[in-house]
């Protein structure tokens, strides 16, 4: 049995500091404790916490198939409770699911749900309402991005305070599952989901949704966990202009922004109300040619543009430092399963003409669809890449697009288009929701099925080194093959000001502390 319950953690600090973390060490506990030879502050409840994010759109739903972007990450984390959790370890964390057993095939898995839980409205917890939320996500019809990390279960049942999964095959990793954060536990109403309310069993109540401008949550006084929800009121702001951002936390309108300019961070970190946080994690900022879609049909036309892009440039001109270098897949330096020992793809532009003409082509022009919407710098990143992709005999043209709808109008419909991806805590996560046959947000519309095989068998594989050769492999035929550009790893870099506490660790599997910073941190 694979019973986990750990209480919530996490050390506190006022001072200035700069950090760059994989986040790897456990959290201290709550409470007055040393960092650098001086006592952090004690976190306290009460006041109203602002924060502006780089992201939000005016067609974003509170639909949670639909979520797609960090401040609908943010949003749902906040109002929402979910079976499992990512600690700031890394670690898989119980939550409205107290433990959980698994068969020896891992086939079959049993999930205890926590007692005394109940939503915003009132109405108590069951193993019914979880098996609704989850079947929300898995109908025919669902196009929901959660529905691939899905695919697998065959069964869902309630059995008293239990919730029964029955797979088709064993997962190892099964409940990093229902982390992701499109999987929140809705209450049921009337026979279906209630996800238009905004009702949930999370650490603070939804009290106004305005998508692409703000949201405004109070604390929800009978959270389970007394531990979190430091914060009397949040507002959360969606302002993707990076300058009107950065001005709104200098001015103290904020006290907290994602998605730094990192022209200017060396001037902000002078700001002595300032703390600039870099966390290495597994975001990554990507190039997605359409597989489907000539000219990106041709593997060679895919592989001279993987060897046309500079990427060292890239990490020094775009991030200044805050990343590393990518190597056309999406698995971090950090994971588990990282293959460190494939070649690394290289700016060379005479290999870049030599898969050119193996495609029968003298050169190639191509239009790059970028805005800053899709992660700080990327029209810059898409005018470099321009330039150096010039001495490969490829014309590539910079399309400058709207922030607002992106993400709707954009992305997934341009055949080559500028991309940011937060990653996933672990592989199986991220290949199946972005990179399988059919997935529905396989930006690519790639289809491997090799890949395809693999995903399945190493999802099953319970020994480790077995898992690590498929995982191994993987790697290396979306770099050979996939429809993905990934030129660099990007740092999550973040800043708040003296107010807060936030603990000098932090979740490194999305931005802003794995976006939990609504329930984690609080003013000293």
């Amino acid at each position: 049995m694979a019973k986990l319950i750990k209480p919530h953690t996490g050390g506190l600090t006022r001072r200035r500091f700069m950090s760059t973390t994989a986040a790897t060490g456990a959290a201290a506990a709550l409470g007055a404790s040393v960092w650098g030879g001086r006592a952090q502050a004690q976190q306290k409840r009460g006041g109203t916490l602002r924060v502006a994010k780089g992201h939000g759109q005016t067609t974003d739903t509170l639909n949670p198939g639909t979520y797609e972007n960090g401040y609908m990450l943010a949003l749902s984390y906040g109002i929402h409770g979910f079976l499992t959790g990512v600690g700031r370890d890394g670690s898989i964390e119980p939550e409205l699911a107290e433990s959980w057993e698994a068969s020896p095939d891992a086939k079959t898995w049993r999930f205890k749900l926590r007692s005394g839980v109940t939503f915003h409205s009132g109405k108590t917890l069951t193993a019914e309402d979880v098996v609704a939320s989850i079947n929300f996500h898995r109908g025919e019809d669902s196009t929901s991005a959660a529905k691939p990390l899905l695919s697998s279960i065959i069964d869902i049942s309630a059995d008293g305070d239990t919730v029964v999964f029955t797979l088709d095959a064993g997962s190892a990793d099964f409940p990093f599952t229902f982390t992701d954060y499109h999987l929140a536990i809705l209450p049921v109403k009337d026979g279906e989901v209630d996800w238009r309310s905004g009702d949930g069993c999370g650490p603070y109540k939804l009290v106004n949704f305005q998508p692409g401008v703000s949201t405004s949550f109070a604390r929800n006084t009978d959270d389970w966990n007394q531990n979190r929800g430091w914060f009397d009121e949040v507002e959360m702001l969606a302002i993707v202009d990076l300058n009107a951002r950065t001005t709104a936390l200098i001015s103290g309108d904020v006290h907290a922004i994602d998605k730094l300019d990192l022209k200017t961070v060396g001037l902000m970190e002078r700001n002595q109300n300032l703390s600039i946080r870099s966390v290495a994690g597994n975001q990554h900022y990507t190039f997605a040619m359409s597989c489907n879609k000539d000219p990106f049909t041709d593997v060679n036309v895919r592989l001279a543009l993987k060897h046309a892009i500079n990427r060292e440039e890239l990490v020094e001109k775009i991030l200044f430092g805050y990343g590393s270098v990518g190597n056309d897949h999406p698995i971090g330096r950090g994971q588990r399963f990282y293959n460190d020992e494939m070649p690394q793809t290289t700016y060379d532009p005479d290999k870049a003409r030599h898969y050119l003409k193996k495609a029968g082509m003298d050169g190639l022009s191509v239009e790059v669809a970028a805005a800053d919407a899709a992660f700080p710098g990327a029209v810059d990143a898409a005018v470099l890449y321009q330039n150096a992709a010039k001495e490969a005999g490829i014309d590539m043209k910079v399309a400058r697009k709207p922030n607002d709808g992106y993400w709707s109008d954009v992305w997934m419909k341009h055949p080559f288009s500028a991309v940011y991806w937060g990653g996933r805590a672990v592989e199986d996560a991220m290949f199946t929701t972005a990179y399988r046959s059919g997935a529905a947000w396989n930006d690519t519309f790639w289809e491997n099925e090799r890949f395809d095989e693999l995903l399945v068998k190493a999802r099953a594989e319970l020994d480790e080194a077995k898992r690590r050769e498929m995982y191994y492999e993987m790697q290396l035929i979306v770099n050979q093959d996939g429809g993905a550009v990934i030129p660099m790893f990007a740092n999550y870099v973040f800043a708040t000001n003296e107010d807060l506490v936030t603990g000098d660790t932090f979740s490194s599997h999305w931005d802003m502390d794995g976006e939990r910073w609504m329930e984690r941190w609080s003013f000293a």
